[in-house]
């Protein structure tokens, strides 16, 4: 069922500032805007819309996860932070985007992750897809609350970051996650960091690490979300996977990001990623 919140009407739009844009991996960046009307409603797993301004190539805004919400000196809510690949021709142009430029944004958009009240959340990554679980994670420990109004969550004993990438320099924003109290494992594809092999291969020990309730979340690439979602049905354990589905308005207009969605029925149809995901119980997704 899609939170009606997410929808566009229910959006803030409007031109941001940036404050930051860094370098914090190979071809990754740390984009951090001043926008207090999103910092204070964004919940973990929701996403922004961003557009250069200036120019119509490329026309169209692109989707960036929730990365962090930053707050001021007087602790209200203030600044949001993305991170984001530079590999197409909107990012890879971002990416030149000085800190002090304007930039059109709106949001937040999509239904982001349930509350997690369960003794351990282990949030598993591959490529980019660590950039939602920062703000899921300081949550789950109780050391950040979210939306308007504020969900309540019960705090975890553990939180887990299980990421993968295909070498040490793709790896960012891990001391992020170390800072906030989450246990970090790492997996690379030629073992230069962390075990080599797949990311998947984490999930069973961390599963078994600590007695108690466990939820599995999942984004990345489509073939490691699906299998993630085997492990977690095989382990029983519930699994919620956020896509990232290419998307064109992000708003729900032109149904450029359908996923092919199981009903409660086992049939399945069409759902628009950006308004009725982009997260969705593993098991409803038709890979």
């Amino acid at each position: 069922m899609c939170n009606k919140t997410s929808y566009a009407d229910h959006a803030w739009h409007g031109p941001v500032e940036i404050v930051e844009n860094v370098q914090v991996a190979e071809n990754t960046y740390r984009l951090r805007v001043e926008c207090p009307e999103i910092a204070c409603r964004v919940t973990p797993g929701q996403f922004l819309m961003l557009r250069l301004v200036g120019g119509s190539d490329p026309l169209l805004g692109r989707p960036l996860a929730l990365y962090d919400v930053i707050r001021d000196d007087s602790g209200s809510p203030k600044f949001v932070d993305v991170v984001y690949l530079a590999v197409g021709k909107m990012t890879k142009l971002l990416a030149s985007v000085l800190a002090g430029s304007k930039m059109e944004m709106w949001g937040p958009l999509g239904n982001g992750f349930a509350p997690c009240d369960v003794d351990h959340l282990i949030m598993t990554a591959g490529g980019i897809g660590q950039t939602p679980f920062l703000t899921l994670g300081k949550e789950s420990l109780g050391l950040e609350r979210y939306g308007d109004p504020l969900r309540d969550v019960k705090k975890a004993k553990k939180a887990t970051l299980l990421y993968g990438a295909r070498n040490a320099s793709f790896f960012a924003g891990v001391e992020d996650f170390r800072k906030a109290g989450i246990d970090v494992q790492l997996a690379t594809d030629d073992g230069s960091l962390g075990r080599k092999g797949l990311v998947t291969e984490l999930i069973e020990p961390a599963v078994k690490s600590l007695p108690g309730s466990v939820k599995i979340v999942s984004c990345g690439p489509e073939p490691m979300l699906k299998a993630v979602g085997e492990v977690a049905a095989r382990l029983n354990v519930p699994c919620q996977v956020s896509l990232e589905t290419p998307m064109a308005c992000g708003i729900g207009i032109c149904f450029s990001c359908v996923a092919k969605v199981r009903d409660e029925s086992g049939n399945w149809d069409y759902r628009r990623t950006c308004v009725e995901g982009p997260v969705f119980d593993a098991d409803r997704i038709e890979f």
